[in-house]
């Protein structure tokens, strides 16, 4: 176990895999939101459970995500170099640049979308805050740009996540086309679970609201994609010979990560979540207990496929 864990080609373990994870999840959850809002909620979204999870959750997790990334650095304190100088060659500065102005886009636009809420709460609680509501009011007049440059930058956020391992170009399986494509997906996957989850759970969103229901409709055809995505990343590995080969054969042909990847990410986060919808009815399929259940396995396996890739990504050296 402990050399699945540790082993002499590891650069970056399993605090990244976290990190990963979590901006995937906000990523997801943002591009969702916009659609969501847009398709079936209009002007009525701020009241909705789903939206409202997504709300706290999303940029709480990229907030948690660079909180790891920054104190996993050997020298945190001078992260904020990162966060002022910025390098066009370098990844991670431009993924810090990517971040900012995910941020500031996805605040703005959740002030916008809760200016009610936000305007009953300073009344209310803390009125000296009031110049806080005509801010917001000079926002409003920008919300129909705002939306389609939050799906941009969460689109290139998700997108981000791959193209930050595929730098990591002396690893054949990581410095991969695939991946950027596969952790957006995979993002949007999981995005797609939190919001569900944390919409019925801590917001009591009905099960069978049309926020639920849209949110389910672009689960499947995305975790089909993903794992269309998978096919396409090894079957390339496998035929593009030599390294390539052997880091297809190392990650999935047996031991610890290729258990990972079989029973965690293909068995527990796409094929049963699958199985369980054609087996089970309508009713059982609108239940409370089910939809929780299915959720925990989609956040299970994405959160799987990121240490899967991480770990048996660095396996193999080109």
């Amino acid at each position: 176990m402990s050399s699945a864990f540790h082993f002499e080609s590891l650069v970056w373990d399993w605090p990244i895999a976290i990190y990963l994870f979590l901006i995937g999840v906000s990523a997801g959850m943002a591009t969702i939101a916009i659609f969501l809002k847009r398709r079936v909620l209009g002007n009525e979204a701020s009241k909705d459970g789903v939206i409202k999870a997504i709300a706290i959750i999303a940029p709480l997790s990229i907030i948690l995500g660079l909180t790891i990334l920054i104190f996993h650095l050997t020298r945190p304190w001078t992260f904020w170099y990162l966060m002022v100088f910025y390098s066009p060659t370098s990844v991670m500065s431009m993924g810090v640049m990517l971040f900012q102005v995910y941020m500031v886009v996805l605040l703005v636009w959740l002030a916008v979308l809760f200016r009610s809420e936000i305007a009953v709460f300073i009344e209310k609680r803390v009125k000296a805050l009031g110049w806080v509501n005509g801010i917001i009011a000079k926002l409003v007049r920008f919300e129909k740009l705002l939306e389609p440059v939050m799906v941009c930058l969460a689109v290139a956020l998700g997108a981000y996540t791959g193209f930050l391992l595929s730098a990591l170009k002396t690893y054949p399986m990581l410095n991969n086309p695939v991946l950027p494509v596969l952790f957006l997906f995979s993002g949007i996957s999981s995005g797609a679970a939190a919001a569900v989850l944390f919409g019925i759970v801590s917001f009591k969103q009905p099960v069978d609201s049309p926020s639920v229901h849209f949110v389910h409709q672009i689960e499947k055809p995305v975790v089909l994609f993903e794992l269309f995505l998978l096919l396409a990343l090894f079957v390339g590995l496998y035929f593009g010979g030599g390294q390539k080969e052997v880091a297809a054969v190392v990650a999935i042909g047996g031991g610890f990560w290729a258990n990972i990847f079989w029973f965690g990410v293909i068995g527990l986060g796409i094929l049963l979540p699958l199985i369980l919808g054609i087996a089970c009815g309508k009713r059982i399929q609108h239940s409370k207990g089910y939809i929780i259940a299915v959720s925990c396995m989609g956040l299970a396996g994405v959160l799987l496929l990121r240490f899967f890739i991480l770990y048996a990504g660095q396996m193999t050296v080109a």
